[in-house]
């Protein structure tokens, strides 16, 4: 049995493809394929015709024809078996048997067709062994990309873990310098740190003042080392001296373990699977905190010379059952003045009110600014400078009150999350993630993204009929993105499964909420502002913000 050639060719004998077994010339075979619509009689129920050199048998794909030429020799029932085979391998890559559809996927049909025959002689395969062939798929190849994948998340954790080292040592350089040359004005206290518990702004900005300065100047000059020296340089110097280069050793030590990553040897590949999934598990977190300010994610707003902005971040610690187990809320409100002429005013700020479900659930704290008048503050609810004749600084964003709540009473929660893993006992689950709106007074969360961990290596399938989704690269996570939840839409779900690596539902946990709001928890806003010297009223503008600091349900 030598099979010469396999040829797909049209009614009229034109060839679409044709993988030749034996050294045969292309006129060879178009003449034979040429030839052969001749040679079959109309009506013919025969699958077989010859001629003096060679025998064609044949079955019809539609508009097309499936040839395979034979020597005369050739064992007539082993051929059409092997036909058979040839036709359902044709079928199954194509789906579509025309000829556009067999000239798409004529490197996979030619492929296919070598794995059939060889050399003349039909080896011992079937489709399904052809199939796994095509598909070429390694297990090992599998293991060492997740290995590979892991080891540079890894490497980007430690990067980011240092250079967030390295900028809080600056910061605290930066403060004692500060502490240190400020010798007017109220910058000398140090009584009140810089707002520390904000959303972390990106680090071109500058960072917000709490003590009050006679002079903008002065706070940036321990930057550049050059603060007050007696025969030696200061701690600060020093440190800020030697930042340059650690940075730099940072990034050049990080690039090493990148490219260590894709070179290194691993440990078994027993041990790489089981340690695959945590892996992508503890990046997940971090790596979805972006350093944005939640101010960039709201509407701007026309700025008077007098601007007042109310920060709150609320972090929430819920449990898988829909239960929560911690709430905390801290704020800020920060000043900032352009004129000077305005420079000495007082913010009178509402009262509370008696109806707020969130101050109703906890112990509302506040903490002034040692630089303002206390007295004002409780009795009055007055923010003013301590000393009258000392006016605030200007061109900085001044903290000058700071408020925090903690509390377990569900009636402060804004945003409700359940998540409904259903594994199905082979590997794969089926993953349920509801969200509903329970305090309506907020009026529209913003920019709200729900992140679930995926299993290492899963590609999940995806129905939500709310918002859109994507799969972050970067820390493996389905990200679930609302640009708006309100009233209108106060509930919403989204469902997906995997088929693989989620024997234990623990990898679909933690579940990471991001969310801001116009509206704050605890409605500290700012009615009023006065002049302090004639106590006539000025223009002010105010903006609100809510975001997640830490959001986590796990």
């Amino acid at each position: 049995m030598v099979i010469l050639a396999a040829s797909v060719s049209t009614r009229g004998g034109k060839p679409v493809i044709s993988r030749q077994f034996r050294d045969m010339p292309r006129s060879r075979i178009e003449g034979l394929l040429a030839s052969f619509p001749k040679l079959i009689s109309a009506g013919s129920q025969h699958t077989s015709v010859e001629t003096d050199a060679v025998r064609f048998v044949y079955q019809p794909l539609e508009d097309l024809y499936m040839i395979l030429i034979t020597n005369k020799n050739s064992n007539i029932l082993q051929d059409i078996d092997t036909l058979h085979l040839f036709a359902r391998v044709t079928s199954d890559i194509c789906r579509s048997l025309d000829e556009s559809s067999v000239l798409r996927y004529s490197f996979e049909l030619l492929g296919a067709f070598d794995e059939i025959v060889s050399l003349g002689y039909r080896e011992n395969v079937n489709l399904t062994q052809v199939r796994s062939i095509l598909e070429m798929e390694s297990h090992e190849e599998k293991i060492q990309e997740i290995i590979e994948r892991n080891k540079e998340m890894e490497a980007k954790e430690e990067l980011k873990r240092r250079a967030k080292q390295l900028e809080m040592q600056r910061r605290d350089a930066a403060r004692r310098g500060q502490m240190g040359g400020n010798s007017g004005g109220f910058g000398s206290s140090g009584g009140y740190s810089s707002v520390q518990q904000r959303f972390e702004p990106p680090p071109t900005q500058a960072p917000v003042q709490t003590g009050f300065s006679s002079s903008s100047t002065s706070a940036a000059k321990p930057f550049k080392g050059k603060g007050m020296q007696l025969g030696k340089k200061s701690k600060g110097a020093e440190l800020l001296g030697a930042m340059g280069g650690d940075l730099a050793a940072a990034a050049a030590a990080a690039d090493e373990e990148l490219t260590a990553a894709a070179n290194a040897a691993s440990a078994s590949l027993a041990a790489a699977a089981n340690a695959a999934p945590s892996s992508a598990v503890r990046a997940a977190p971090a790596a979805s905190v972006a350093a944005i300010d939640p101010l960039d994610l709201l509407e701007p707003v026309q700025q008077e010379p007098v601007h007042v902005v109310v920060k709150e971040r609320i972090s929430i610690t819920g449990n898988r059952d829909g239960g929560l187990e911690s709430l905390e809320i801290k704020g800020d409100l920060l000043l900032k003045i352009t004129d000077p002429s305005l420079a000495k005013v007082r913010l009178q700020l509402a009262p509370p009110e008696a109806n707020n479900l969130v101050l109703a659930a906890g112990d509302l704290q506040f903490k002034t600014n040692p630089q303002i008048d206390k007295a004002a503050w409780s009795s009055d609810r007055i923010v003013a400078p301590r000393d009258a004749r000392k006016p605030f600084p200007v061109n900085q964003s001044l903290g000058v009150l700071r408020w925090r709540m903690v509390t377990k009473d569900e009636t402060a929660l804004p945003l409700s999350i359940n998540c409904w893993p259903s594994p199905n006992g082979e590997g794969g689950c089926d993953v349920n993630i509801e969200y509903e709106l329970e305090n309506e007074e907020l009026g529209e969360l913003r920019s709200v993204i729900i992140a679930i961990p995926l299993p290492a290596g899963s590609v999940p399938s995806v129905e939500c009929p709310d918002g859109s989704w994507t799969v972050n690269d970067e820390t493996n996570n389905l990200e679930w993105s609302l640009d708006s939840i309100s009233s209108s839409n106060k509930s919403g779900s989204l469902e997906f499964s995997v088929t693989e690596g989620a024997d234990n539902v623990d990898v679909f946990f933690p579940v990471v909420v991001d969310f801001v709001c116009e509206k704050t928890l605890c409605d500290v806003t700012v009615t009023n502002v006065v002049l302090a010297d004639t106590g006539a009223p000025t223009t002010f503008s105010q903006q609100s913000v809510l975001s997640a600091d830490n959001y986590v349900i796990a």
